[in-house]
């Protein structure tokens, strides 16, 4: 089984309501076994809109990322997020 990816870019405008998001959304990445392979760090947008925070998350699968997702823990810490910037997610399965 191929391994996903939960792919975000993010505008943060809120960076408090923010903060509480990252640490209650990593302490449930810890739980569904994610690994972070990019957070934060430094952008060189190529081609089309960048955005200045950018994330990939490694999940063992796609069916466990979605988990994740829909988890009432994750969905707790989103509440967080939302009014707190602009974000784009997506999960991508690997090959």
């Amino acid at each position: 089984m191929p391994k996903a990816y939960w792919i975000a870019h993010v505008t943060v405008s809120e960076p408090d309501s923010y903060g509480l998001y990252a640490q209650g959304a990593t302490e449930v990445f810890e739980k569904y076994g994610a690994k972070v392979l990019a957070r934060g760090g430094a952008v060189v947008g190529l081609e089309g809109e960048s955005r200045p925070r950018n994330v990939v998350i490694e999940f063992e699968s796609l069916e466990a990322a979605q988990a994740c997702y829909d988890s009432p823990e994750y969905q707790a810490a989103r509440k967080f997020r939302i009014g707190a910037g602009d974000a784009q997610i997506m999960l991508l399965e690997g090959v």
